[in-house]
């Protein structure tokens, strides 16, 4: 089990923090794995800068990339 840091953009941050948002689409450039840890910072793109809130979610299901229309390369994780 990996601990991975990310950006998160504001505007995403807010809905996952609220439990609306249940996922993340990424590019799989992290090998991520079922029960890896994510850390998202939330990241203002207006300004270029960090807010320095932070939250982790646990990844509880991955569906990688290749099919389903999503993208070889990129995977969409369910993440709690």
């Amino acid at each position: 089990m990996a601990v991975h840091e990310l950006k998160c953009w504001s505007e995403y941050y807010y809905e996952i923090f609220m439990g609306l948002k249940e996922f993340e689409v990424r590019k799989n450039d992290r090998n991520y794995q079922k029960y890896d840890t994510l850390i998202l910072q939330e990241y203002d793109p207006e300004t270029e800068q960090y807010t320095g809130q932070q939250m982790a979610r646990r990844v509880t299901y991955i569906l990688y990339g290749g099919q389903f229309g999503i993208e070889e390369g990129y995977c969409v994780m369910s993440i709690k």
